[in-house]
């Protein structure tokens, strides 16, 4: 019983911190080391920023931007937009967004890939939907429509974009939904920049240039920034749950290691009358304590790696939107929770072990 108290502690301990590592893996897989973005420069998510056409012109013609095959310019304006529909089962609100993608869109996102259908035509009143979104929402199915803007969009398409935050977004022509929203800027420009120097040039001349108010960031660094908020939230509040609960599995392993010494008494005196120090005592009940603590760990771990297979869905506090990922065990999360379960049991041993090698040889003999 006290190894599974220390083990229920670990899972919850392990199962937080999965949660946070979850959902930064989600928003940093989502961008690309190569990729740049560029918003407005008081901006911190795409849904407040805005690009002016002109801007966005001089922007994706900058010489550090590279080039694909066919000699284009490997860049997108695109336009993020919240919408408001309606989750699957329910009638429950959902917010959505709705990305107006570029025709190099697919070029920047390579991790983007088409599963069912096809690809929105251009100048059409058509949608492909993230897998995510396509499992939670009411008509995310190809064949469906989607209603907002007032105006019906067809679902042509099911796409997935692995474990990034794309998944949970709704594609649509980047120039039939300024349209719709009646919209004359973007909310940010894409463009691909490979070497690192040319991103410090692009950053300076862009930032510096007086007919722009922009910020330029690398993509893995914006999208990493997204998270830190809700991530260090689940962190303290899961951790501080944790620690409230780690006390009441540290008193239960001394009460268990108390009478583990109570009934060991005689054998103490006989170890010691053999010639076993206090300090060989006080090691064999802690070693005792300590294996209750890596049991409980191993075990919470082993628990809680069987929630990978599950995915949420909360709301981003950055952008106010759906956002749906899956919990995440690492390496270091394994340490760590077993490194705090060692740390309970050491803490519920010490005081009972410290006792037993306390006992004076005579009256342990005679108990």
């Amino acid at each position: 019983m006290t190894a599974g108290g220390m083990a229920l502690v670990s899972f919850v301990f392990a199962a937080v911190l999965m949660l946070a590592e979850g959902l930064e893996q989600t928003l940093t897989e989502t961008g690309s080391p190569e990729n740049v973005i560029v918003l407005r420069g008081s901006s911190e998510t795409e849904v407040t920023s805005i690009i002016e056409r002109e801007a966005a012109a001089i922007i994706e013609t900058q010489p550090e931007t590279a080039f694909d095959v066919t000699g284009e310019h490997v860049s997108a304006k695109e336009l993020l937009v919240l919408v408001t529909l309606s989750k699957k089962g329910t009638d429950k609100p959902a917010n959505v967004m709705v990305r107006g993608a570029d025709k190099q869109s697919l070029a920047l996102r390579p991790q983007v890939k088409l599963i069912a259908g096809r690809y929105p035509r251009s100048g059409a009143h058509e949608v492909i939907v993230g897998s995510s979104m396509s499992r939670a929402l009411k008509n995310g199915e190809p064949g469906s429509r989607l209603s907002f803007a007032l105006i019906d969009w067809e679902v042509v398409g099911v796409f997935d974009a692995g474990k990034t935050a794309f998944s949970s977004e709704i594609w649509a022509d980047c120039n039939q939904l300024m349209s719709a929203f009646r919209r004359n800027a973007y909310t940010s420009v894409i463009m691909r920049v490979n070497e690192q120097d040319s991103f410090n040039s692009l950053k300076a001349r862009l930032e510096g240039d007086p007919r722009l108010s922009v910020q330029v960031r690398r993509e893995t660094d914006f999208y990493r920034a997204q998270s830190e908020v809700m991530a260090r939230f689940i962190r303290i509040l899961g951790l501080a749950t944790t620690v409230f609960f780690s006390v009441g599995a540290i008193l239960g392993a001394m009460v268990t290691m108390y009478a583990a010494v109570a009934n060991r008494t005689r054998e103490i005196g006989t170890l010691r009358a053999l010639g076993f120090s206090r300090f060989h005592i006080l090691l064999a009940f802690i070693a005792e304590s300590l294996f209750l603590g890596i049991l409980g760990g191993m075990v919470g771990v082993g628990v809680s790696s069987l929630l990978q297979f599950i995915t949420i869905s909360t709301l981003n506090w950055e952008t106010f939107s759906e956002l749906a990922f899956s919990f995440r065990l690492t390496p270091v999360i394994a340490c760590v929770t077993i490194s705090f379960s060692l740390f309970m049991g050491f803490c519920g041993g010490m005081l009972p072990a410290y006792w037993g090698a306390r006992l004076n040889i005579v009256d342990a003999l005679r108990t």
